[in-house]
C-alpha cells in the first residue's frame, strides 16, 4: 500500500544527505565488508524479473547494524568517548555497538532484556561490551539504559533515530548501486526505519527512478498509521517473530526521510516470514533471521508487484537456533510440507504399526509420534495418536488425509 507524504511535516533540508552517506563510507573503509550480491534463480523465476540478494547477513557481527553504530560512535567528541556509550537492544544493535566501541577504544554498556537469547548475550560480551540484563520487554530495557545514561553521563546510542546512524546504514545503498547498476527496485525491511531511510537517501540521490519498497511485519507495523497521520505514532501490542523490525514507533529522523523518499510500505504475515526464511535457507543457502527475510516475504506474497531487476536486502542472520527450529517447522507447515494430525484408534496390539503402514504407502515421513492410552476423554479400548509428518506440499497433505480416512481412521485435529 502507498502512503502519501505530508508536506507540512517534512523539513526544508533533508536530515541526511548523499554527502553524509559518502562521508560515512569513507569512515567505514576497512571496518565493514562490502557484502556480496547473489542472484536467485528461484525468486527470479517467481517474480518474472532478475532478483538479487544483498547479503548483509554476512556482514561483521551478522547484520548491517555495525555500519550505523560505528559512524555514530566515531563521530563522538573526545570527552564523550571518555564517558563511554550505552544502548539497549535484544540483538543486532547490541552486537554492532559492542564491536564498534571495541574497535574505537570506547567503553560500552549494553542493556538487554532478561529473556534475551543466550547466544546473543554471549556474542555481545565477546565483542567487548558489559552486558546488563534488565526488563522483561525492550521498552523496559530502553528505560533502564536511558536512566543509566542520565546517571553516568554515558552517551546513549540510539538504534535508528540519529542522522549518523542513518548515514551509516545508507552505505548499503551505495553498494547496491555499484554491484547492481541496472536495479529497478530495492526492497528493505523496516522497523524504526534507519536502514530504509539510509538506503533511500543514497539511492534516490543517484538514481531517482529506482523504487524503494519498505517491508514491515504485520504484527509491528507502525509506519502505516504514522504516514497516514503525518508524524510518528506508536502502535501496540507488538506481536511478531521478527524481533529485528519489532518496533512500535518510527524514529523522527528516519520517518521524515521515509515519508519523502520511500515509494511504498508493505506488510507481511508471520506465515510469509516463515516461508521466506525457509526459502532463503533451502534455495539461496543463506541463514537469515525473520527480519532479514522480510523483503523475500514481500516478493513471495505479491510477485507481480515489483519492477525489476530487484535487490532484496537480507539485513541480518543472527537467529537463535531454538527459534530457528520453531520457525522452520512453521515455515514447512505454511508451505504445506509439514502436517500434524490427531486421530483415535482401537487400542490393540499392532494398531500403531498398521497406522504407520498406511503412512508408508503414501510416502509420508513420520517425524514424531505421541501415543496416549490413559485419558478421561478416551473409551476403554481407545487410544489417541498425534503424528507430526513431513510431506511434499499441499496436495500431498490432502493425499495423506484421504488415505487415513480410507483406512477407517477419524481425524480429530
Amino acid at each position: 500500500m502507498n502512503y502519501p507524504t505530508t508536506d507540512s511535516f517534512l523539513p526544508v533540508e533533508p536530515p541526511v544527505t548523499l554527502d553524509d552517506v559518502r562521508g560515512a563510507r569513507k569512515m567505514l573503509h576497512g571496518v565493514v565488508r562490502m557484502t556480496p550480491i547473489e542472484g536467485s534463480r528461484h525468486l527470479s523465476s517467481l517474480v518474472g524479473t532478475p532478483v538479487h540478494l544483498k547479503c548483509e547477513n554476512l556482514q561483521r557481527t551478522g547484520s548491517f547494524k555495525l555500519r550505523g553504530a560505528y559512524v555514530r560512535i566515531a563521530g563522538l567528541l573526545p570527552e564523550e568517548r571518555a564517558a563511554g556509550v550505552v544502548t539497549a537492544s535484544a540483538g543486532n544493535h547490541a552486537q554492532g555497538v559492542a564491536h564498534a566501541s571495541t574497535l574505537l577504544g570506547v567503553r560500552s554498556t549494553v542493556f538487554m532484556p532478561v529473556g534475551a537469547p543466550l547466544p546473543k548475550i554471549a556474542a555481545t560480551r565477546e565483542y567487548g561490551a558489559e552486558v546488563r540484563l534488565d526488563g522483561q520487554v525492550v521498552d523496559e530495557t530502553l528505560a533502564a539504559a536511558e536512566e543509566y545514561a542520565r546517571r553516568t553521563g554515558a552517551v546513549f546510542i540510539h538504534p535508528f533515530d540519529h542522522r549518523d546512524v542513518v548515514a551509516g546504514q545508507g552505505t548499503v545503498g551505495l553498494e547496491v548501486l555499484e554491484q547492481c547498476p541496472e536495479v529497478g527496485t530495492v526492497v528493505v525491511g523496516m522497523g524504526g526505519g534507519g536502514l530504509a531511510a539510509g538506503v533511500a537517501v543514497a539511492v534516490k540521490a543517484l538514481r531517482p527512478d529506482v523504487r524503494i519498497v519498505g517491508v514491515q511485519a504485520a504484527g509491528a507495523a507502525a509506519y502505516g498509521p504514522s504516514l497516514a497521520a503525518g508524524r510518528p505514532v506508536s502502535v501496540a501490542p507488538l506481536a511478531t517473530m521478527a524481533d529485528g523490525i519489532k518496533v512500535g514507533r518510527p524514529g523522527e529522523v528516519p520517518f521524515r526521510i521515509v515519508a519523502e523518499l520511500v515509494d511504498e510500505v508493505r506488510t507481511v504475515s508471520e506465515d510469509e516470514l516463515s516461508s521466506a526464511l525457509l526459502l532463503c535457507l533451502e534455495r539461496a543457502k543463506m541463514v537469515v533471521e525473520p527480519a532479514g527475510a522480510s523483503p523475500v516475504a514481500a516478493l513471495l506474497a505479491d510477485p507481480a508487484a515489483f519492477e525489476g531487476p530487484v535487490v532484496a536486502v537480507l539485513s541480518g542472520g543472527n537467529v537463535d537456533p531454538v527459534l530457528l527450529q520453531r520457525i522452520l517447522r512453521h515455515g514447512m507447515a505454511a508451505a504445506g510440507r509439514y502436517l500434524a494430525v490427531r486421530l483415535r484408534l482401537t487400542d490393540r496390539p499392532g494398531a500403531l504399526a498398521t497406522l504407520l503402514g498406511v503412512l508408508s504407502v503414501v510416502d509420508a515421513n513420520v517425524l514424531d509420534v505421541s501415543h496416549v492410552r490413559t485419558d478421561p476423554r478416551l473409551g476403554l479400548t481407545e487410544a489417541e495418536v498425534e503424528l507430526h509428518l513431513e510431506t511434499k506440499g499441499g496436495e500431498h497433505c490432502e493425499e495423506v488425509r484421504a488415505a487415513l480416512r480410507a483406512a477407517g481412521y477419524t481425524i480429530i485435529g
